[in-house]
């Protein structure tokens, strides 16, 4: 593999300033498609909805937000974008279509996309929908048809309108993305070291057809210690006025009385084994000691046989 270049183009993808989608998508007869349409904050309330026809003010209402069926528009007001969902798809449904938005006290506001359906389309990819954990990677496979061989293959993103094109992009401090042609007509994106800046919209294209991805990013599972449970069986050596526990990790609870028979609590950090032999008793917490208050904690290092310990008294 020849030296890793970095490409950043930028992507056109609407002569609309205000909404804005893809120019040329290709998908498989029978298949789906997920189309992303992306508007300005002040279309946020508007009404969204999906049209087809070459011609902006003759194109024909397919579905508005919210409707369902083999078509159907979600808005997504969060992200300033709705999505057109195509599932089913026929050679017929072949043709231009709009992303539109309907304005009440002027004429709407829409932005075109011309859809090709086929047995074998210019490209296709084998997951539209990828998932990985942050810090990890995913992998999307694309193919082309061999006449688009020498077109120029592109992976990109809506987010930032970036291109990525063959070989390495680092696009961040701990993400990249590699993209891998093995010139016969199957390309392989490796996204890497993801981030959840990283979750969105993405593009597949050979030449000026394209094929969208969408792409989530979950939270990398917490690698938490599990806590160790404590047995009331467990046996300690302390002496015939205490009992307690002592746990695998050092820690040690005690419970002993004082002069005027109250009972007095103490933890232990033992630094060393226990050996001196002393009498053995079972413990019996039965209640949690109150909160210790800071005049309250004492330090000591007092030793006994081979332990060294420090404790906090509770009353």
């Amino acid at each position: 593999m020849s030296s890793l270049i970095l490409f950043v183009l930028l992507l056109c993808i609407s002569d609309s300033e205000s909404l804005k989608t893809l120019k040329n998508l290709a998908v498989r007869h029978g298949g789906s498609l997920t189309i992303p349409c992306f508007y300005d904050e002040k279309y946020k309330s508007n009404l969204k909805y999906w049209c087809k026809g070459q011609e902006w003010l003759l194109c024909k209402i397919v579905a508005y937000t919210n409707t369902s069926g083999r078509t159907s528009v979600t808005d997504h007001p969060t992200q300033n974008m709705f999505t057109v969902e195509l599932n089913s798809l026929q050679d017929s449904d072949s043709g231009y279509y709009w992303c539109a938005v309907e304005i009440s006290d002027r004429s709407d506001d829409g932005d075109y996309v011309y859809l090709t359906v086929s047995s074998d389309p210019a490209v296709s990819v084998i997951n539209s929908r990828v998932s990985g954990q942050e810090g990890g990677g995913v992998s999307v496979q694309c193919l082309y048809r061999a006449e688009y061989k020498n077109k120029q293959i592109k992976w990109c993103r809506f987010k930032d309108k970036r291109c990525f094109l063959w070989g390495r992009t680092d696009t961040s401090q701990n993400s990249a993305v590699l993209v891998s042609d093995d010139r016969k007509g199957s390309v392989s994106v490796e996204m890497r070291g993801l981030q959840k800046s990283d979750a969105g919209w993405y593009w597949f294209s050979a030449g000026d057809v394209g094929f969208t991805v969408h792409l989530t990013v979950t939270e990398r599972p917490s690698t938490t210690t599990p806590v160790t449970p404590v047995s009331a069986t467990e046996k300690t050596s302390i002496n015939e006025t205490t009992s307690g526990l002592i746990t695998n990790r050092g820690l040690q609870l005690i419970k002993s009385r004082n002069k005027k028979n109250e009972y007095i609590y103490f933890v232990l950090l033992c630094s060393e084994t226990m050996t001196k032999n002393t009498e053995t008793t079972t413990a019996e917490l039965t209640t949690a000691p109150p909160a210790v208050t800071a005049s309250e904690k004492e330090n000591d290092t007092s030793k006994s046989g081979k332990i060294q310990y420090k404790y906090v008294k509770f009353r």
